[in-house]
């Protein structure tokens, strides 16, 4: 596909990136619906008058317009679809951190149309002023699930059992959700020292999980630990600078 010559028009988008090129150009990298992330020189979007200036911007719906049949396309067209607030503050960080998400562990031009709207749908409920946390977590789940991890959150990993919400687990990646008896039958070693980051969870998060409803204190700082844990992993333990920020944020 990189290399096919192409015409894309009215194409829904939202910017992830800019960084200058050349003299008075950008390099864009977008998150399109049908065609992932694609990376889009604008040329001279960085002189004085350009109708450009003003519509590249984070965090904001656009309509996009390019052409070319390289690694790097050629921005035609950017209108801006209206109706998305600025957005300040600690939800401006965590809107850097999806975006960081997405340049992180998403391949160029391959399409992710559910995580396109699961994204849409964060950068608005955070533009509503809604809480950060569950925002995240769902956004979080929607991109491992787009990834490949279909995680069996319902079902006991190796025996395909539906989970007990009164149940106690330790969600092993190449196994998925494994109840603590199961383990202890098996001589694992459930101390602290030993887990790791692997968080204990309670069946009832799992299942919360599985519904995207993060209403509950303990599925929201549960699933936290468990994503987290799944993130880094994806990520190969590289760290995030978004989240760096965040933290040292919240420190403040």
């Amino acid at each position: 596909m990189a290399g096919a010559k192409q015409r894309i028009e009215q194409q829904p988008a939202w910017v992830l990136h800019t960084y200058p090129w050349r003299e008075t150009s950008l390099i864009v990298e977008i998150f399109a619906r049908e065609f992932g992330r694609v990376a889009l020189v604008a040329k001279g979007a960085r002189r004085p008058h350009s109708q450009l200036r003003g519509v590249l911007l984070a965090f904001q719906p656009l309509w996009m317009d390019w052409s070319g049949g390289g690694e790097v396309k050629t921005l035609v067209r950017a209108e801006w679809q209206g109706g998305q607030p600025l957005l300040t503050g600690r939800a401006l960080i965590c809107g850097y951190y999806l975006n960081e998400l997405l340049v992180r562990l998403t391949a160029r031009e391959d399409a992710h149309a559910r995580l396109f709207d699961a994204y849409a749908e964060a950068v608005r409920a955070l533009g509503r002023g809604a809480p950060e946390s569950p925002i995240l977590r769902r956004f979080e789940l929607a991109l491992l699930q787009d990834l490949g991890y279909e995680a069996g959150l319902a079902h006991e990993g190796d025996s395909g059992e539906p989970v007990r919400p009164e149940g106690r687990y330790l969600y092993i990646i190449e196994r998925g959700p494994v109840r603590l008896e199961v383990l202890e039958e098996e001589g694992a070693s459930l101390d602290p020292a030993a887990l790791g980051e692997q968080p204990l969870l309670s069946g009832q998060t799992l299942l919360d999980m599985a519904a995207g409803d993060f209403s509950r204190a303990e599925t929201l700082a549960q699933s936290k630990q468990l994503l987290r844990m799944l993130i880094n992993h994806t990520l190969g333990g590289q760290p995030l600078q978004s989240r760096r920020v965040l933290k040292e944020l919240q420190e403040l």
